[in-house]
């Protein structure tokens, strides 16, 4: 009876196929590391922000007037609301730890090298909506905090030349930040932003399927295949790499739940102080800065000087920070993807890149001082050089020689 019905359901819809093609008959690399845990683990946590999502939506007030406290309510009066409302704001931080993770590990091992381009643009793409999901989502609890970032990263548009204005006004839909922003955002957030998002992840997917996974040697296991055409140091996705990646899940969950269950906040980084604090137009906070995983880019931008008032010269470099992301498959001229048999340039580039990363992070959520500015501008400068200065040093690079086949270290 289940063989019939399964066969009447691959009559109608390829769902066999679909299994044979992309999970039991889809074939990996055998020396998968750690590093390759990350895009199972983003695929969990966006399944959780869209459950809890929706949970949330069900008591959640899209008004001026009422979307602090429906907030309020959730926490304090909604049975396990405290948990749902945890869950989604943790999540959207462990979301990004998660990208990050993954991005890295892409840059590490060439991931973004032919030929998985387009896997790379995907992930971009995906890395772009995510942020304007997650800058929509934060003005959705109405808090100080809340209201003063969309205020400033609005007003950013504004410093565009000839459609500054008229962008600013779109995004708020009013002239002032009021209850038509407010039901703009609720509406991209809840819906437009996160269709758009399944679809790059679906087409993310078909085309790393496509071309298959990379390694943490940088090798093409499709140039070695046996008789029956499967190549030799591959392993089907499942059974092997499903189980390993349920392990990586239960040692997440453990991480996230200890951070769920005893510090949610996270000492201000998940969720601000200032944010529990209902939004007042005529009161500004001391200190106002972007949620943890948008400073690094908010450092850059108050790194470059003001021309003539205007902010456009950070709103560039912001834009160009972003931008060059997408074009590393073509700015790495090494014929060598995996940073295991990468030159001392590369490796030396690469650690500096991050440290000045992490760094930026760090300064954009602290005041602006002669001192922090200064920081700011090198690691801008430093930040900047690895994408300028990549044709270069990737070029002149002393490589090491690739094994034929995949290595176990």
């Amino acid at each position: 009876m289940l063989a019939n019905l399964i066969g009447w359901i691959d009559e109608r819809f390829p769902a066999t196929k679909l299994w044979k093609e992309h999970l039991s008959e889809y074939y990996v690399p055998k020396n998968f590391n750690f590093w390759y845990f990350f895009g199972s683990l983003a695929l969990l946590v966006l399944v959780l922000q869209i459950v809890t999502g929706i949970f949330l939506t069900m008591h959640y007030k899209p008004d001026t007037n009422l979307a602090f406290a429906s907030v309020e309510y959730i926490m304090r009066d909604v049975e396990w609301g405290w948990l749902i409302r945890y869950l989604h704001s943790t999540g959207a931080s462990a979301f990004f730890v998660v990208i990050y993770l993954h991005m890295f590990r892409g840059l590490m091992y060439g991931s973004y090298k032919q030929p998985r381009e387009l896997v790379w643009i995907f992930g971009m793409l995906i890395y772009l909506a995510l942020m304007a999901e997650a800058f929509m989502g934060y003005l959705l609890p109405w808090g100080q905090m809340s209201y003063w970032g969309a205020q400033v990263i609005i007003s950013l548009f504004g410093a565009i030349p000839f459609i500054g204005e008229q962008l600013s006004l779109w995004l708020r839909g009013d002239f002032v930040i009021a209850d038509a922003t407010l039901n703009r955002f609720f509406a991209f957030h809840v819906i437009a932003v996160p269709l758009v998002l399944i679809g790059l992840i679906v087409a993310h997917i078909i085309a790393l399927h496509e071309v298959g996974s990379n390694n943490p040697d940088g090798i093409e296991i499709k140039n070695y295949k046996d008789k029956r055409g499967i190549p030799i140091d591959g392993i089907p996705f499942h059974p092997y790499y499903t189980v390993k990646d349920i392990m990586g899940m239960i040692v997440f969950l453990f991480i996230f739940s200890s951070i769920l269950f005893y510090i949610p906040e996270f000492g201000g980084w998940f969720l601000e102080h200032d944010n529990f604090i209902p939004a007042d137009p005529f009161k500004t906070p001391e200190h106002i800065a972007p949620v943890w995983y948008f400073t690094p880019f908010y450092a850059i931008l108050r790194a470059i000087p003001s021309m003539a008032g205007s902010a456009f010269p950070g709103v560039i470099a912001m834009g160009l920070s972003i931008l060059f992301l997408f074009l590393i498959p073509w700015l790495d001229r090494s014929p060598i993807k995996s940073i295991r048999y990468r030159g001392i340039y590369f490796r030396i580039a690469l650690v500096s890149f991050i440290i000045s990363f992490l760094t930026l992070g760090f300064l954009g959520t602290q005041p602006v001082t002669g001192l922090y500015t200064l920081l700011a501008q090198i690691c801008s400068t430093i930040y900047f050089a690895f994408f300028i200065l990549m044709p270069f040093y990737t070029k002149i690079d002393n490589d090491k020689p690739v094994p034929k086949r995949v290595t176990f270290k």
